[in-house]
This record gives C-alpha cells, structure tokens and sequence, in this order.
C-alpha cells in the first residue's frame, strides 16, 4: 500500500503507476480528478482504429468571469463544454453542444479567437473523408461545409488552423501531403478545381485556383512526401512551420510563400511542431521519439531531446513558465518599440517576463539569462517537460579551431552483450560542439540512463560508433573497440568503414535506432517514401541532420507516465496544463499554487480564467 501510494504521488519506482502529481522547480503540479473531462457516461472510449482525441480551448469573455470553452472529439462525438479548469468541478451532463457524425469521424478543430463573444464562435472542424465544416456551438448553428463533395482532397484533415489575425481565411492540410488556403465567404465551386503554378521550390510547389469567379482553395500547397502531419504558424503569424511523414520540417514565409529552412529528423516521420513564445525555436517530434530543438535564426538543430520509449505526438512551449533573470539591466540598449519589432508574440500580453524576454532577444550581447520551458506527451503514455537553457542556446566557442573530444558510451555499467566504446573525433570546428562546456553534449553519457535514454543494445552501441566526418577537411578518425564481449559486435566492428556505413544507414540505423515499434506496414510505407527523392543516407551527419554526438542531448526535467492509453493532447493554460488520451479522458493539472506565472491581462485572446 505505502509504494502504490509513493508512486501516485510521483515517488515510486513501480514502472506501470499512473503519477497523480509531480515536482518540478516551481512546485508541485497535481491532476485536479474533480476537473475531469470526457463522454457524459465516463466510459472509457473503445480507440481501436479511431482518430487522435483532440482538444481546442477559446475565452468568450462573458461578464461572469467564467469564460474558458472547451471542445473536443471522440470516436464519432463532438463535444463543447463550459471549462472550469481549477475553478470548479466539471459538469459533464450539460454539454452546451454535443454531435455525433456518421460515415465520417472528426480529426481535428480550432476556434477563431479573432471573432469569439459570448453569443458566437466560430468553429471549424476537419474530418476523416476530408471535408471541413464550420460551425458555431453557442448558435447550434452549421453554418458551411467546405470540400463537401471531396473534390479538393479526398484524404484526412490532420490539421485546421484559421490564419492568425484573420477572421476569414484558413488553412487545411491533409495526409495526401496537401494544404490548401480557404475563404470563409466563398464556395467551393461543384467541379474539381483547375490549378496554376504560382511558386516552385525545393519539394515543395504552390498553385492558384483558376476560375471565373472566386472560389475556394485559394492556394494549393504540395509540401514534401507522404501525408503532412502538422502545421504551426509562428507567433507573429508570417512564418508556417510543417512536419511531414517524410521526416523534414519545413519553415516557410507564408505570405511571400517562400521556403526559409529545412530539418530532418533523426528517422521516421516527424508528427507534431511547435514554436517558441518568441518565434525564435522551433520544436519537432516524432517517430524517432526525440523532441528536436531548431533554431529559426540559424536554420540548424541546436538540441535532441531524448525520454520517450515510443513516438511523441505533441510539443508544446510552456509561454507561462519561460523564466528570464536579469544580470545588468544598463546593457540594455533601445527602446519600448524597438523591443516590439524584434519580438512578436502574437498575442499582446503586457507582462513582466514576457517584456523582459523581449530586452533578452533585442540586442546580441547576454545581459539577461533565459529558460524556455516546452513539454512533450507520447504513445508511450508519458508526460516530459524539458529546459532549454543557455549553455543549449549559447554554447562557448572552442578554446582552439581544431578540438578532440572522447565520447564514452554506457559508461556506467553496461548491460550484458553491450559494449564500451570509445569515440574520439577531431579536426571539430562546430562552434557548438565544445564537449567541455556543454553539459549533456555527449551523446550517450553516463548520465543518460537515468532518463530512458538509448536503449542498450550491442548492435545500438556499435552503429553510434560510426565515425562522424569532420567539420574542417572530412578528416575520418577510425574508432577503438576497448572490449568486444558478444562475438556479433566484434564482427560488426571489423568491418570496412564503406560496409559499415551502408548497413548502418540500409538497416541497422532504421532497427537499432528505432525506439519505438513500428509496425510493418508503416515502415514499408516509410522506405518508400525515403527511396523516391531523399536518401536518409545522405541527409545523416549534415546540418540537416547532425548525429547524435554532434548536437547536445537533453534529458527531461521530469519523465511520468500519466495514462492507460497514448497521449494525444498537451495544452499549456496560464494556472494548470491539459492532458488526454486516446481513451478520451481530458485531464486537468494545476500548476503550483494554482497560479501561473503571467497575469491575465488579455483574457480575451488567452484560452485561461483567473483564479477566483
């Protein structure tokens, strides 16, 4: 009894507990099991080949102080609920709207935040078959279905967004690798759309709808290989960040719909992205169950980020619980607007952090230090959240042009058939690949087990030996087997540096690297795609995709597992964090002390009450 109830409180070590709270430096975040949402019945949902659970928030403002709205699918069910967060108990038996569709699932929804009032929102929802509708729930009003007779797309919506600081337009993309842009106000015409080039760039190609009249899509974008599983725009709304089956993250101008900078996983598709407060990073996950840092600025990786046992299916940037600490507030230089121009955050919060992380970002000496929070939730039905901390961000140049540095790998104590190697690469420029002044840079460092790191296979630890090519003449230093204890390894290590690299990329890095299981079907869907136009092959140890011992390797502040069934949603609100799972249960976690870090200001624009 006294280890279930050690586990539930985040303590214990039993594996299969379900954590009803956790610590992290602010304190302690406890699930509120009063401030349950799912089904009126309770039940857990049947999600055997059902679409991901999905939930959307939006404030209507109404004068009771009250104005925080949920929604959010399961199965064949929409629903939308008055959400009380931490306020009050949820009150599942009045939905203030409730739908049930049939031959066609929901997939997704967003509200416009532009247009919400207490009488009125604006609601679209993606579906299955591909068509999106837009209703209002306050209303019980349908009001338009687009791409209703699936002339546009036949294929899933995996994603519907309105265009930030619209009230009209939106944007759709589908698993066929299609997004198209929409107009509220106009139809969709009842004959498949003819299309124009407008832009053509690496993989990906824009075209205009060419018609008499104006008719929906307005653009048709084709971005990448295979279904694209997500979009972002960023918090000034003029950049789309899009992760596709393919692997690649795509950044590009929307409105100059230019492409800005690319990035490919690790392996596998990459499945959810998200940006920073400040527009500056961008996170990505996905099937190689890494969480990816990418800086907007430089166009390059900047962080791995290693916890999960299995695919990560959301990302998400706590704005709340960004701190910032001022070192020398004279190394400030410009003004109020000057500050505004260099950051945009979408939403006007006046507030102390948030300004101050504008003065971090409006000039390039360091007079202030900063730690940008993210989270991530996966199949593996667990809850990270990570730091992104200054020694990432920044990390000190090298001491000399040419450095050496020495990888141990399971160091500590390696587990029957592994083995310990050691990898020594020099002729290094990276500026940031300085071992010695950044923690955690080392791929698999003896701390590492600690946080569900790389799993310990023989075969795992020998592909990551692969020699990495120098940064300064492809200079190839060979690697040193201190203790070959399973005759496979040593086999595998005596092979030509040609062979092994071609196994490594044909076989072993899909296998040995995979850390979550992939089921058949998809990987052979995956090497498709991989064959066709890029070769992984050959993206591996460039800036698209650095090796592991290239980048530093994040561990997570906190790793638990907080469901029966995969996670699919994890939303940031100013006093507590949304999760849920597949089985349809919408869970809220108060923060510490209930109460977040930023004030409420705009409630308006920010899906979060006040505590009462």
């Amino acid at each position: 009894m006294l280890i279930s109830k050690m586990a539930a409180e985040g303590g214990g070590k039993e594996m299969n507990e379900i954590k009803t709270q956790f610590t992290t430096r602010e304190g302690v975040y406890k699930l509120l099991t009063h401030s349950e949402y799912s089904r009126p019945n309770r039940v857990p949902f049947n999600s055997q080949g059902s679409n991901p659970v999905k939930v959307s928030f939006v404030n209507v403002n109404d004068q009771s102080g009250n104005g925080d709205r949920i929604c959010f699918n399961v199965g064949r069910e929409l629903y939308f609920y008055i959400y009380k967060g931490v306020r009050k108990a949820a009150d599942l038996s009045k939905p203030i709207d409730k739908r049930i569709y049939k031959g066609t699932q929901p997939t997704c929804h967003d509200f416009n935040h532009l247009t919400a009032t207490a009488e009125s929102v604006a609601l679209l929802v993606g579906f299955s078959a591909g068509q999106v509708q837009l209703i209002d729930p306050i209303k019980k009003e349908t009001s338009k279905l687009f791409n209703e007779e699936r002339l546009i797309d036949k294929s899933r919506v995996t994603c519907v967004k309105w265009v930030p600081g619209s009230e009209s337009l939106f944007l759709v993309s589908h698993a066929s690798g299609n997004m198209y842009l929409y107009n509220v106000e106009h139809t969709c015409g009842t004959t498949a759309p003819h299309y124009q080039l407008l832009k053509q760039g690496e993989n990906y190609s824009v075209h205009t709808c060419k018609s008499k009249s104006t008719r929906n899509p307005l653009l048709k974008w084709t971005v990448g290989e295979g279904a694209l599983n997500e979009f972002a725009f960023s918090p000034d709304g003029k950049f789309l960040a899009c992760v596709s089956q393919d692997g690649f993250l795509r950044v590009f101008n929307f409105d100059a719909v230019e492409l800005h900078g690319t990035m490919k996983s690790y392996f596998g598709g990459l499945l959810c992205v998200c940006w920073s407060p400040d527009g500056k990073y961008i996170v990505a996950g996905g099937e190689d169950d890494l969480v990816t840092v990418w800086s907007f600025l430089d166009c390059r990786v900047i962080a791995r980020g290693h916890g999960h046992k299995s695919w990560v299916s959301v990302v998400a940037f706590d704005h709340y619980t960004t701190s910032v600490e001022e070192s020398d507030p004279m190394e400030f230089s410009g003004s109020d607007e000057d500050f505004q121009d260099q950051i945009h955050f979408g939403r006007d919060r006046a507030n102390s952090t948030q300004s101050r992380l504008s003065k971090r970002n409006s000039t390039d000496s360091r007079p202030v230090s900063v730690t940008y929070r993210f989270g991530s939730v996966g199949q593996d039905t667990q809850l990270c959240l990570w730091d992104l901390t200054e020694d990432i961000l920044f990390p000190h140049l090298p001491l000399s042009r040419t450095r050496t540095h020495t990888n141990v790998m399971n160091a500590s104590s390696p587990p029957a058939g592994a083995t310990i190697i050691t990898n020594t690469s020099s002729n290094t420029t990276n500026g940031n690949n300085s071992g010695a002044n950044t923690p955690g840079i080392n791929s698999l460092s003896a701390t590492l087990p600690r946080s569900n790191s790389l799993p310990h296979s023989a075969g795992n630890t020998t592909t990551a030996n692969n020699t990495n090519k120098a940064g300064s003449g492809g200079g190839i230093s060979s690697g040193i087997m201190d203790s070959a204890i399973a005759t496979g390894v040593s086999k595998f290590a005596t092979l030509s540096l040609h062979d092994r690299k071609e196994r490594h990329h044909e076989k072993d890095h899909k296998r040995n690297h995979s850390m979550g299981h992939i089921s058949s079907k998809s990987s052979d869907k995956l090497n498709l795609l991989t064959k066709t136009k890029t070769d992984p092959a050959k993206t591996l140890g460039t800036l698209l995709c650095p090796r592991m011992e290239d980048v530093p390797l994040l561990e997570p502040l906190i790793c638990k597992k907080i469901a029966h069934e995969r996670l699919t949603v994890l939303i940031f609100l100013e006093d507590c964090l949304v999760t849920a799972c597949q089985e349809g249960f919408i869970c809220t976690w108060a923060r510490p002390g209930k109460v977040g870090l930023l004030s409420s200001q705009n409630q308006a624009s920010s899906p979060s009450g006040t505590v009462v």
